[in-house]
């Protein structure tokens, strides 16, 4: 239970293996502070142990209030060793995961949210009847619509839009994107696998946040929506709601079907950590 000021967070997740692929690589970690989601990539025996190590890892952050920006480096550092350890175990395949979503952190004393992306997997917020996304994919369809050879539209639809530049793992020491973002009372977050995003677009999930106003719901409605498209991919989300109106009946966290076992695009409102 978070003692912020802005009252109760409350959380919902989901996460399948979808209509096609046998293995579940998602992983997600929905728990005050910490509300994340991991997507592994390496194959089966590889990526879902990478996004399972991210889960245990930020795992280990639950049940505080808030959490500094380094304690959160921290456990993405230990994530990332022991990803990088599986090496030599997993034959040729490189293990790796994406990872995003939001750490509750105080910054003066003020709630913040603190945005972390590395991959595709996507942080939204949900205010004031519009989605937001905070996090900048690592994509090769980023960079070409960064460039400004693609439109978000194209993108869509090009052959290579699940190919990712930078993941945790996969053989490379990549860096995560961070930002602070002033937490507002009535604050939405999604955070969720390329396996929604590629199946579902924006305007879409926005109407459907706009209509489950609770976190379950919301979540519920999401997940339904990707698989009726037919998911080819894992697909997980997570909802959180900063400050729920009261009249809401809401578990704290609702699980379903989980496994338990530097190139970024300035945004004016958003600021960038400063380094410990």
């Amino acid at each position: 239970m978070s003692a912020l000021p802005i009252g109760c967070m409350v959380a919902a997740a989901m996460t399948d293996a979808g209509r096609v692929r046998p293995v579940n690589e998602d992983a997600v970690i929905a728990a005050n502070p910490v509300f994340m989601v991991a997507d592994g990539m390496g194959g089966h025996e590889a990526g879902d142990t990478a996004s399972a190590i991210v889960a245990e890892e930020m795992a280990r952050l639950r049940g505080l209030d808030s959490v500094a920006v380094p304690e959160v480096k921290a456990r993405i550092d230990a994530a990332r060793r022991r990803i990088m350890a599986l090496g030599s175990s997993k034959g040729d395949k490189q293990a790796g995961t994406t990872i995003s979503g939001v750490v509750v952190t105080l910054l003066d004393g003020q709630p913040y949210w603190l945005v972390v992306n590395l991959g595709d997997s996507r942080t939204y917020r949900y205010a004031n009847q519009e989605l937001e996304q905070l996090s900048v994919d690592h994509s090769e369809v980023q960079d070409l619509i960064k460039g400004g050879r693609l439109s978000p539209e194209q993108a869509r639809e090009h052959p290579r839009r699940n190919v990712v530049t930078k993941a945790l793992g996969a053989g490379a020491l990549f860096e995560p994107d961070y930002w602070l973002v002033p937490i507002d009372p009535l604050d939405r977050i999604l955070v969720c696998s390329d396996g929604l995003t590629t199946e579902v677009p924006d305007n879409k999930i926005a109407g459907l946040l706009a209509q489950h106003p609770d976190a379950n719901g919301a979540a519920q409605a999401l997940m339904a929506e990707a698989l009726s498209t037919g998911a080819p991919d894992n697909v997980s989300v997570v909802v959180v709601n900063a400050n729920p109106p009261s009249h809401l009946d809401e578990t704290t966290v609702n699980f379903h079907s989980l496994r338990c076992d530097q190139d970024t695009i300035p945004r004016a409102q958003l600021e960038q950590v400063p380094q410990p």
